[in-house]
């Protein structure tokens, strides 16, 4: 059997485990530089705050009926997330990490076990250990347990926040209850062409030939309906997989015109980039680098461009990656432009191990000793303490972060004072 947990309303909980005084009150989070709403809580999603709703353009509602708006604070809701998983760890070694709120649980051995009661246990657990409530779907699959974890949810004061699929006549109700666009795994084009096909829900693409499933939604689709079926397909990813692709992209507190500031965040991104990069022991083999003016300001010009530089070989050194990103700008750069957001996409990602050098490569053997004394110094005392020539160095450009709590779990500063 396998269980997803899903903790509710993570970022929206986080604030309220160490300001109570936010229970049952309408609360958002806002994403980077306070632009967009990512998050929100339940009595928030009551009075129509839509996901990603511009904060500038909701600002009134938020006012009319008291929302409590707050920026994101990531330390806070990494650590809290950790501290979850560390609980869950507890019940069985099988566990995958699926996102900063979300894991799935295999129960191997458990046939004597009565597993609804381990999953109100567990959310006992992780409510008075770390004051986060969760929901816990269990199934024979990975897919089942999903929509197990919805109906959890969802009927929570039925279920009490857990729920079992462990009949087939619960199998087939869940399905029938689950519309096809709710199916995890299931994309917005894969569910136009099911509905077009009068696939409504769950269980009517459960129904479906095999023959049919693998032709037009590929093998991955055919391991989702045998999931479905209670086949279990799916397995548990134990070891996370290494990122593709690597992105650092920020939308700007205030608008820029210039070159040369441009330049300094595009090298800030692509050292940020090229840290994650070494983290996971990769090179890249090519750097994609974007600008774009600011869409709601419909008086301005409006201008958006990317620009993929091809590198000669693979490297992860901060020092190359950003003399191609610089190039990549320059072929893009408009004067007379007020840009709002920037980025690059580390592409092409090779291990670092077994990269592919050039006949021509220069020698870069100093590089790798220079960025692993880089990263040792950003892990120990934070980062941007060392810098390129090319960025700010008397100035550590900070987001938009007006509605900020406190680090209350990760800066000895900030923790909760008792008097």
């Amino acid at each position: 059997m396998f269980a997803l947990i899903d903790c509710n309303n993570f970022y929206a909980s986080c604030e309220r485990v160490f300001q109570p005084q936010y229970e049952g009150k309408a609360l958002v989070i806002l994403s980077n530089n306070d632009g967009c709403v990512i998050a929100r809580s339940n009595e928030a999603k009551a009075l129509g705050i839509p996901m990603g709703a511009p904060a500038f353009k909701f600002r009134s509602e938020f006012k009319k009926h008291n929302i409590k708006v707050f920026s994101s604070n990531y330390p806070l809701y990494g650590d809290m997330s950790h501290r979850v998983m560390k609980i869950l760890e507890k019940y069985t070694p099988n566990i995958e990490i699926y996102s900063i709120d979300e894991a799935f649980l295999k129960f191997e051995g458990f046939e004597y076990f009565d597993l609804m009661e381990t999953g109100l246990k567990m959310r006992k657990q992780v409510r008075q250990w770390t004051g986060i409530p969760i929901s816990v779907g269990i199934a024979p699959s990975k897919a089942l347990a999903k929509i197990a974890n919805k109906i959890a949810k969802k009927f929570s004061n039925k279920t009490g926040g857990v729920y079992c699929i462990d009949t087939d006549e619960k199998r087939l109700k869940a399905l029938k209850w689950t519309p096809i666009n709710d199916v995890w795994g299931v994309g917005i084009r894969h569910s136009k062409k099911l509905k077009a096909l009068g696939v409504k829900s769950a269980l009517d693409f459960v129904n479906l030939p095999d023959s049919w499933v693998k032709k037009n939604l590929s093998i991955l689709g055919l391991r989702l309906k045998r999931d479905l079926e209670g086949a279990p397909t799916i397995q548990l990813e134990e070891f996370a997989p290494k990122k593709k692709s690597i992105a650092t992209t920020r939308s700007f507190k205030n608008t820029i015109t210039t070159f040369s500031d441009l330049e300094e965040r595009i090298t800030t991104y692509t050292l940020l980039g090229a840290e994650k990069l070494r983290k996971q022991q990769s090179c890249a083999s090519a750097i994609y680098v974007f600008v774009r003016s600011n869409p709601f300001q419909k008086q301005a010009e409006q201008y958006r461009n990317g620009f993929t530089v091809k590198l000669p070989y693979a490297t992860d050194s901060s020092i190359i990656l950003n003399q191609y990103a610089i190039n990549g700008l320059r072929n893009i750069f408009k004067s007379g432009i007020e840009y709002k957001k920037a980025g690059i996409l580390l592409l092409g990602l090779t291990p670092s191990t077994s990269r592919q050098m050039s006949l021509f490569e220069k020698d870069t053997t100093k590089h790798s000793a220079l960025m692993e004394t880089m990263d040792n110094i950003h892990r120990r005392f934070g980062p941007h303490r060392m810098k390129l020539g090319s960025q700010d160095l008397k100035q550590t450009w900070k987001m938009r972060r007006d509605y900020l709590s406190n680090r209350f779990t990760t800066e000895i500063n900030e923790v909760i004072k008792v008097k």
